[in-house]
């Protein structure tokens, strides 16, 4: 599957059913773009089981707004509408592995 563009129209719905990782990126961020090929990997690797979003800060300042995004990459993990995971900053692949997985199970 995919990594999903949300947008504020489409956001809710998206992370309102099942596990959804969203990462808060933009365009001119270098670490962002460090992060983005993992986030690639993680969509195929948690096809079927997670849903794998970005939303770009430029585009929806609403959404950066509304989550209190300060620093990119962002990216927060949802269970069933509600935020259980969130990491500021380029981290390891496994720290997001960990965050879906734990996000799974519960």
């Amino acid at each position: 599957m995919a990594v999903l563009h949300l947008t504020e129209q489409d956001f809710d719905a998206t992370v309102a059913k099942g596990v959804t990782l969203v990462d808060f990126w933009a365009g001119w961020c270098g670490p962002c773009k460090m992060l983005a090929p993992v986030i690639e990997k993680l969509a195929g690797q948690y096809e079927g089981r997670a849903t794998v979003a970005k939303v770009d800060i430029d585009a929806e300042m609403g959404l950066a707004s509304r989550f209190g995004i300060m620093s990119i990459p962002t990216v927060l993990v949802f269970r069933d509408g509600e935020l259980v995971n969130q990491a500021v900053g380029v981290q390891p692949e496994s720290a997001y592995t960990q965050a879906l997985d734990a996000a799974l199970e519960d």
